[in-house]
């Protein structure tokens, strides 16, 4: 589990198909690696990956088909920047909201406009997912826990504040750029309980 408060900027050190799947190398010198063993999850733009090498500035993690699917990271080119969260343990701060790190959907930025020192972000919302996103509930956008603040039918809007912009990647976000998005844990097993249609 996460918090979605990210811990570091890293990027794609290299990038290595093996057959249908992928590894990819990361650059985490910010992190503090020396903190994780392999095994350990590690959120990289929001998506759950297992450390199946660690060095001193990088780590090594395998990326299944499922994951190329449902997420942006197969996409990502050498040096490309992601975002980087290592899992909670227990008694530490949630600061955010619980995130497990397994992304949903692919959205993408539609607008962004200055507000007083914010940014007020637009998002494409996917029909899939459309329906556990509510106003002034919570989201996770490339492993960053954030308030919706309006919602539509097929989009929705954030306001991210000077600190977010400049810890994350979000700073460097131009239109149509590509985002995992996962959805609040309760409303999707809510969701599930109620009869609502098969997962997503």
């Amino acid at each position: 589990m996460f918090s979605g408060i990210i811990q570091a900027i890293g990027s794609i050190k290299s990038r290595q198909p093996i057959g249908r799947d992928l590894t990819l190398e990361i650059n985490a010198p910010g992190l503090g690696l020396d903190q994780v063993a392999i095994g350990d999850s590690i959120a990289v733009d929001g998506v759950c990956l297992t450390a199946t090498t660690v060095n001193e500035h990088s780590f090594v993690a395998d990326l299944s088909t499922e994951t190329l699917a449902c997420s942006s990271l197969g996409r990502k080119r050498a040096g490309a920047p992601v975002n980087l969260e290592k899992a909670l343990c227990l008694g530490d701060a949630l600061g955010g909201h619980l995130v497990s790190g397994h992304v949903d959907a692919v959205g993408k930025l539609l607008g962004r406009r200055d507000d007083a020192r914010s940014v007020v972000m637009t998002f494409s919302l996917p029909e899939s997912v459309a329906r556990f996103v509510a106003a002034k509930g919570s989201i996770c956008i490339d492993g960053v826990s954030l308030t919706v603040n309006r919602v539509t039918d097929d989009s929705f809007t954030i306001n991210v504040v000077p600190h977010t912009l400049e810890a994350t990647t979000m700073g460097r976000y131009r239109g149509g750029t590509e985002v995992n998005l996962e959805v609040d844990l309760v409303a999707r097993y809510i969701d599930r309980l109620m009869g609502g249609e098969r997962g997503i």
